[in-house]
């Protein structure tokens, strides 16, 4: 339901930017649809939600693919490109309690209560923060696990992106809202991309309409730290960014599973550059999958080498390390 929603929402804003045409919604279901009894970081595929809309994309059944950002690997396969990133919502965690803990926050719950997260990022940051808190992994959809939190005892409380929940209309169910002070960010959440092929310059033309400028060079960001990485939904990397009178602010870290041990710094940089006319081969620049034809070039490169510094920053540090464990445990 929740991708539907998204997907309607840039049709929308394709028809009102070109009403002479016309847009048809094809439905799929993808590998992480249907493997709903294995938590995200088991399975193993990096293009879980992508690979079956991919295979479409590259057969010309489908022209664009919606995703959520978070979903989408920071190296496309070849031929593919985000064409679009959208004005980004809230890219924070929230907390939606169980019935019964109403008005209730995490500093507040009992101990021993079991919070429900697929996320090894999320979890890694609140059990260091909470650690009289128990966390479990809860997988499905937003309806299915929503329901789980609701008709069971199993869950005190589940953590979701504040964004999916908007969308969804279920904002009132928001229980708290958790800063970057109490849970970084994933990558690219709260922010939808749309996906095309790299060669087809019509559709390319149409979708970049869509770009907003300061949340792409903040995903260009966020994205070459975690590639720099070579992060993923199997270790824990989060980020927050901030992009105020032509500063980008990057703070990026990287968690053990149990988060006792973390790495976490923050960067700056200008991104204040004038759109210049980049006529020629420099058009269609991908930077971390994205390209972004109305965002002046040095702007998103100066975005993107921030993202690379903080990662050679973290990794200078000992980040290989604590992320190596992390993927070791996590495989185990």
């Amino acid at each position: 339901q929740l991708a539907r929603i998204q997907t309607d929402s840039i049709v929308k804003m394709l028809r009102e930017l070109y009403p002479d045409l016309h847009f048809e919604i094809v439905a799929m279901s993808t590998t992480g649809d249907k493997i709903l009894d294995t938590a995200l970081s088991k399975i193993g595929e990096k293009s879980l939600f992508t690979k079956e809309l991919e295979n479409a994309l590259e057969r010309n059944e489908v022209d664009l693919v919606v995703h959520s950002l978070k979903d989408l690997p920071t190296s496309l396969p070849p031929g593919f490109t985000i064409g679009a990133v959208c004005k980004r919502e809230n890219p924070l965690d929230a907390v939606v309690f169980h019935p019964k803990n109403c008005g209730k926050t995490l500093s507040l719950l009992p101990e021993k209560s079991v919070i429900g997260t697929s996320s090894l990022r999320r979890a890694a940051q609140l059990k260091k923060k909470f650690p009289q808190l128990e966390f479990r992994d809860i997988r499905g959809n937003l309806n299915t696990r929503l329901k789980k939190l609701d008709e069971k005892e199993d869950f005190s409380a589940i953590i979701l992106a504040a964004a999916g929940l908007k969308r969804m209309g279920w904002e009132n169910r928001i229980g708290q809202l958790l800063s970057p002070e109490d849970c970084l960010y994933a990558v690219g959440q709260g922010a939808l991309a749309v996906e095309v092929r790299a060669k087809d310059q019509e559709i390319l033309n149409m979708v970049s309409a869509l770009h907003d400028a300061d949340t792409v060079l903040r995903c260009i960001a966020e994205r070459a730290f975690m590639k720099r990485l070579e992060g993923g939904c199997s270790v824990p990397v989060a980020v927050n960014t901030v992009l105020k009178d032509g500063q980008l602010y990057l703070t990026g870290a990287v968690y053990s599973l149990d988060g006792s041990d973390s790495l976490k710094e923050t960067m700056q940089t200008s991104v204040h550059y004038p759109q210049q006319n980049e006529d020629g081969p420099n058009d269609d620049v991908q930077r971390v999958g994205i390209t972004a034809k109305n965002v002046p070039g040095q702007a998103q490169e100066a975005a993107e080498n921030l993202g690379v510094e903080l990662a050679s920053l973290l990794l200078s540090k000992g980040a290989k390390h604590i992320l190596s464990v992390a993927r070791q445990l996590n495989d185990a």
